[in-house]
């Protein structure tokens, strides 16, 4: 074969299987809320993934009142475990943790922040770090004031990212998300920060996940159910 159909061949094909490797690549969506101490948890595992992930904030109070669910910090011994299981876990884990002194917090004003730094990875673990690292309190207007100037964003700004943020929660529900951290991968979600082996296991093989004992239970019949009374 002469050198200029080898030539040819080089830069007209590789670009096709290019972009077939693209096209066959599952997008993966991590969508978070800053109150949520397992998000922070599980930012640490995300570099595990073998795919790219793209960050989406969500007010996880949207998607508890989308479903009709209670928050854990919403059940007194709920709340209790979580804060001692998070403490524990973060420490076996060696993540840096450490709870701010009133929690939960309004949590509004951080997503805006990010989605105004257009939730980039850097910019959203630089506000998870800002929050759980310190101890400090996490609605302190001094305090986040100084973080917006650091991230370079005028907190005037951070209204106009009012419906990204609704819209972003909407998306999330409306795709099957219920809870924070969530994955979702190939329109499959893997929630919790636990679930991140589960998700690198269907990135690796999706047959996990897409086989006759999966489709089984997911068709299960519910056989009782708590009376509403």
């Amino acid at each position: 074969m002469r050198a200029s159909a080898r030539e040819w061949i080089t830069v007209q094909t590789f670009p096709f299987f290019s972009i077939l490797t693209v096209m066959a690549t599952p997008s993966v969506d991590w969508y978070f809320d800053f109150v949520s101490p397992y998000s922070y948890i599980a930012l640490h595992r995300l570099g595990e993934l073998s795919h790219p992930v793209t960050y989406k904030p969500v007010l996880f109070a949207g998607l508890l009142n989308h479903w009709g669910q209670k928050g854990p910090a919403e059940i007194p011994a709920k709340r209790r475990w979580t804060y001692r299981w998070c403490t524990w876990w973060a420490k076996q884990l060696g993540v840096p943790f450490r709870f701010p002194p009133a929690h939960p917090f309004n949590p509004l004003p951080h997503l805006r922040l990010a989605l105004a730094c257009g939730s980039r990875p850097e910019a959203v673990k630089r506000i998870f770090e800002w929050i759980w690292m310190s101890g400090e309190p996490a609605d302190d207007p001094a305090r986040f004031g100084a973080l917006c100037s650091e991230l370079n964003v005028d907190p005037a700004r951070l209204s106009e990212m009012k419906d990204a943020l609704r819209m972003n929660t909407e998306a999330a529900a409306a795709r099957g998300v219920f809870g924070v951290p969530s994955l979702v991968a190939d329109g499959e979600v893997f929630w919790g920060a636990d679930a991140v082996d589960f998700a690198k296991a269907f990135l690796a093989d999706p047959a996990v996940l897409r086989n006759d004992e999966m489709r089984r239970v997911d068709s299960l019949p519910v056989a009782a159910s708590r009376s509403s009374k």
